[in-house]
């Protein structure tokens, strides 16, 4: 079965996608896209979008990073589940959880490298206030399923690769305000599908430092 994945390194989203598909160990081709110059194929398998990630599966595309997530999990089902089995949790799956991890994560958080005064203020604030929530799902849990890597896990942990760059920009420290979730970060950078798949933190950085060029912030 050919598997190819559309991707950018420093792609939070993407990462989702490249976490999957070690935990299931499914062989695949990466290409990097240049999204400043998009390539045929990108433009090919997302026309609506134009954005990455995208899955291609035997030449058809799953464009969505969580829906490419579960539709892996439903392919490659001869490992342990990522989603959880609980009838209305497969129909909900991480709830309001994932969109946390998704909306209430990644705009606030952009917020910190995109702006200044105020409004990288309650970017700021917003941001600490949604992890904190996150952190009180978590709870003692090693991790929001459980006792094993799962889809909310999947879902948050590539933003694990940015907070450094929030926290520089923003003049701030995630681990001071939510020392729970950093532990479980660390505890997701235990498992090598999670430490293969995202990019060293100094990477984002430089890569956020090169937007703000461009947005007139340096």
């Amino acid at each position: 079965m050919a598997v190819t994945l559309l991707d950018t390194r420093v792609s939070p989203f993407g990462m989702r996608v490249r976490i999957a598909l070690e935990e299931k160990g499914v062989k695949y081709e990466y290409s990097e896209q240049d999204l400043r110059n998009k390539g045929p194929m990108l433009l090919e398998m997302s026309p609506v979008y134009k954005k990455v990630p995208v899955l291609i599966h035997n030449g058809k595309p799953i464009c969505e990073s969580l829906i490419a997530v579960q539709y892996i999990d439903e392919v490659w089902n001869n490992k342990s589940p990522l989603l959880p089995s609980d009838p209305y949790r497969e129909l909900n799956p991480g709830s309001g959880l994932i969109l946390l991890t998704t909306r209430y994560v990644y705009f606030p958080g952009r917020k910190t490298w995109t702006k200044k005064g105020q409004e990288l203020e309650a970017g700021k604030n917003g941001l600490i206030e949604s992890l904190k929530l996150l952190e009180g799902e978590l709870g003692d849990k090693p991790y929001f399923e459980g006792d094993k890597l799962g889809y909310v896990d999947v879902a948050l942990i590539p933003f694990y690769s940015w907070f450094h760059g929030y926290e520089t920009f923003g003049n701030f420290s995630i681990e001071a305000e939510c020392p729970k979730l950093i532990a479980w970060c660390k505890r997701c950078m235990q498992n090598e599908s999670v430490s293969k798949s995202l990019p060293d933190p100094q990477e984002v950085h430089v890569f956020l430092m090169e937007l703000r060029k461009k947005l007139g912030l340096e």
